[in-house]
């Protein structure tokens, strides 16, 4: 995701897919079910979504959940390890542990798949 909204946190990207669209803070909201002060706090990044709002708002927004989740979840990190005063190493080890993880994982799936 390397176009000029990259650089945007999650909800500055939110609030620019809705200016985008058109949609008063509102009306989304409205059709999130949710307070209008909520998703002013979610936009101003003093509130986080849960994943069912996620699904929803990328529906809304007529946008990729998967953009979505990638956008929430890499800020989401990029935090925590800002927070914690750490730097790339974790990520790095984080990455390597996901291959580890997956690799595991398809092995099992081997297994139980040969099993039949």
């Amino acid at each position: 995701m390397n176009s000029p909204d990259s650089k945007l946190s999650f909800g500055e990207f939110l609030r620019d897919l809705r200016i985008k669209k058109d949609l008063p803070l509102r009306k989304v909201a409205a059709d999130l079910d949710i307070d209008p002060s909520t998703l002013g706090k979610i936009e101003r990044n003093e509130r986080n979504p849960n994943s069912d709002l996620i699904k929803r708002m990328s529906q809304i927004y007529s946008t990729d959940l998967s953009e979505l989740k990638v956008k929430f979840l890499s800020e989401k990190i990029c935090y925590e390890i800002f927070e914690e005063g750490l730097d790339e190493e974790v990520l790095r080890v984080a990455e390597q542990r996901i291959k580890y993880i997956k690799s595991k994982k398809i092995k099992q799936g081997n297994l139980t798949f040969n099993n039949l």
